[in-house]
């Protein structure tokens, strides 16, 4: 590694399981670097390798990461780039004994440590996978005695960043404020290209169809600076980075097992040409409880989705819904829901822009009572139905579905330890001091902009969005990129008008929280995803085009602004 008076460059390779094949190979070769991190893990992700490891015991990792990793081992070795990654998932021991071997048939000299302790499921029966949420030290001694690969399970998706961060620069369990700068910068990291224009609002802003993944230039005192390798596709600006700070995040406290960082003391500043600085961050206590991700099955879901064309569609769809609830009577499903979509257009000169879609989702314990019965009950009604009767494609047996919870335990109910490449095991002690997390009182507002003339718009043409899950919840990050605008929107986007904005939100809690620093609101939604994305309980299970939908709402926006 360098000297601990320059700063760490830490790059993303990986955002999720199946993220760009070749992305460890074009980090390795694009420019300078100290650590590579690769980020596999999300709430899905462990209901999948929980399923795989039920078919398999020697499974639960992430199967792609060796792939990746036997065309560029050497390349690594040879750079001096250490590799960071939660690619162990379940199996962490079971990744680092495969990279093991793997480097003994290609002949490169590889020191291999992993992390555990995270895997708590035996103490939750009933659970496919509940995996305790771990910090980043681990990873720190692991690196610390050696380690040219350092393979993790559940960890927080920042621990990869906060870990060699901690390494590097000798920072210690209660340097807050450092650890919570690198927790920034792991976050920005975590999901690869959305730091440079990958799903990026305002993505019309530069070219952004083979982004670059980002990297962190990390200094000794925790600020950094979000970059990318000369070169490569998209862009790095304040916008691009709120949008990813934003993320599957919620209020002021940014609550993680080795440091709550303060999100609303982030600053973001264009230090040049692809290049945001990241300063100001501070750091408090981490909560005396670990978050504990619980995936188990919910039972068995199906769907079928009817088409309803030209005339009529309202009378069609009450037809066909009378007619399978009628089928359905003698044994219904324990959850039935309808939706219908009105994709039609009148007078359209296409079959498919005359048409509109009846979608069908039923949940059940038995996979008798969403499988044969309604495929049975759906086809029959083939001949005898509406007019126009098909569907998008028949309705199968019924498939298994998982259902996401957290739960809390105190920092001591895990064993978290270091497994060092010659076997040493290195206990890392939980958190000594905590603190109760708590709201943070709304700061004062800027005055409201002077009334003026009006245009009916559609928010986005002022403000950008991003938003995704959390378990059951989601949440939507709003910002805006000048004073004037954000006079404006932090008056206007209450609430009551958001609820008003998008109806769906209307019967469920809403919080908005308000980031003066990087001109943002950030709203969560309590319960919009019913029990997590594997369940899913909506269309857009993950909330991923909330965001969007929101900026595609039309309210009066003062014409100065457009």
């Amino acid at each position: 590694m360098t000297e601990p008076t320059a700063p760490l460059r830490i790059g993303n390779f990986s955002g999720f399981y199946g993220d760009r094949f070749d992305a460890l190979h074009e980090m390795l070769t694009g420019g300078e670097l100290d650590v590579l991190t690769g980020d596999y893990l999300a709430e899905l992700t462990m209901l999948i390798l929980g399923r795989d490891r039920l078919k398999d015991p020697t499974a639960g990792y992430a199967r792609t990461f060796l792939r990746q990793l036997e065309g560029c081992l050497g390349l690594a070795h040879e750079r001096g780039v250490r590799i960071v990654t939660n690619a162990g998932g379940l199996n962490p021991a079971g990744l680092a004994d495969a990279i093991r071997n793997l480097a003994g048939r290609l002949g490169i000299p590889t020191r291999v440590a992993h992390v555990e302790g995270d895997d708590l499921t035996a103490a939750h029966p009933g659970s496919l996978a509940a995996h305790a949420y771990l910090g980043g030290f681990g990873i720190a001694a692991c690196l610390r005695e050696g380690a040219d690969i350092v393979v993790t399970g559940r960890v927080t998706d920042a621990a990869l960043v906060t870990g060699p961060a901690a390494a590097h620069f000798g920072w210690q369990p209660g340097e807050y404020d450092r650890l919570a700068g690198a927790v920034v910068a792991g976050h920005v990291l975590e999901c690869g290209a959305q730091a440079t224009g990958g799903n990026y609002a305002f993505f019309r802003d530069a070219d952004v169809r083979r982004p670059g993944f980002p990297l962190a230039e990390i200094h000794a005192d925790g600020t950094g600076v979000i970059t990318k390798h000369p070169g490569t596709g998209g862009l790095v600006d304040v916008g691009t980075v709120t949008a990813q700070f934003l993320y599957e995040t919620a209020g002021a406290r940014y609550a993680g097992p080795d440091v709550t960082a303060r999100l609303d003391t982030v600053r973001l500043t264009q230090d040049g040409p692809d290049r945001v600085r990241v300063e100001g961050v501070r750091g408090e206590a981490p909560p005396p409880a670990l978050k504990v991700g619980r995936n188990r099955l919910g039972g068995f879901r199906n769907e079928v989705v009817f088409v309803l064309t030209g005339l009529d569609i309202e009378a069609k769809a009450a037809l066909v819904q009378a007619q399978l609830t009628d089928a359905l009577a003698k044994s219904p499903p324990g959850e039935v829901r309808w939706d219908l979509v009105r994709t039609d257009r009148p007078d359209a000169d296409t079959e498919e822009t005359a048409s509109a879609l009846l979608r069908l989702v039923v949940r059940d314990p038995d996979q008798e009572a969403v499988g044969r019965a309604l495929s049975g009950a759906a086809i029959e009604l083939a001949l005898a139905s509406y007019p126009g009767f098909h569907v998008l494609a028949p309705p199968g047996k019924g498939a298994p579905y998982g259902v996401f919870e957290d739960v809390y335990v105190p920092h001591g109910a895990v064993d978290h330890v270091a497994v060092l490449y010659d076997g040493r095991r290195i206990p890392v002690s939980p958190a000594q001091d905590t603190l109760v997390l708590h709201d943070v009182a709304e700061p004062p507002l800027p005055e409201a902009p002077p009334p003026g003339p009006t245009r009916r718009a559609p928010l986005g043409l002022v403000a950008g969005a991003r938003s995704g899950d959390k378990g059951g919840n989601a949440n939507a990050g709003v910002w805006v990129r000048t004073e004037d605008a954000w006079r404006w929107l932090v008056h206007e986007l209450t609430v009551d008008r958001f609820r008003d904005l998008l109806p769906e939100c209307r019967p469920l809690p809403v919080v908005r929280h308000v980031l003066p620093n990087l001109r943002a609101l950030n709203f969560t939604v309590e319960g919009i995803l019913g029990e997590g994305v594997a369940a899913q309980h909506r269309f857009d299970p993950q909330a991923k085009g909330l965001g969007e939908w929101l900026r595609s709402r039309h309210l009066d926006i003062p014409e100065a602004l457009l």
